[in-house]
């Protein structure tokens, strides 16, 4: 899966790994179900609700995609730690080179593994990985039934009005 990226993005999103269907299509967060374009949307981070055939128009918008594991499957639970903590490096340095004012990770079990953060919750991390501030907020996959598409957009909104230290919010 190619990563959606450029310098200076307002925020870098992170997901887990791609799945079948976004390896097979080549798009991020293709699979049916998935919540993290509507979500986008009604957390006023997009004009509009985004296909993912349109996911390249998110850099227009100062938004990006990566994926902490590059390898698609099923269901994330088919990675091991060792591919998390791996790819927690490999993104650590992407972020360091691109250097998005916030990183944030959709996923907070594939969190606490890949950055060994077994407490972890959701929402602004007390660390930062590449040298950004970096938030949790979770997986918008439809087989995750803890949050529902209102939550999404709630944590996605509160992520772009939260204060960024010295820099101002994100909108």
């Amino acid at each position: 899966m190619p990563d959606l990226i450029a310098p200076g993005l307002d925020v870098l999103f992170c997901g887990i790994n791609p799945s079948l269907r976004s390896a097979e299509t080549g798009q991020h967060f293709a699979r049916p179900g998935n919540r993290f374009w509507p979500a986008l949307h009604l957390a006023g981070l997009t004009p509009r609700r985004l296909t993912p055939a349109e996911g390249p128009e998110l850099l227009r918008h100062g938004l990006g995609v990566t994926n902490v594991v590059d390898r698609p499957t099923r269901t994330a639970a088919e990675l091991d730690p060792a591919e998390l903590r791996a790819g927690a490096e490999a993104l650590e340095a992407l972020v360091a080179r691109y250097r998005p004012r916030v990183l944030a990770v959709l996923g907070v079990t594939a969190w606490r593994q890949a950055f060994d953060r077994p407490r972890a919750t959701l929402g602004r991390q007390p660390e930062r990985v590449g040298g950004v501030t970096t938030w949790v907020a979770p997986n918008p996959s439809g087989l995750n039934a803890h949050h529902q598409l209102p939550d999404l957009a709630r944590l996605y909104r509160e992520l772009r009005d939260a204060p960024l230290s010295d820099t101002g919010t994100i909108r």
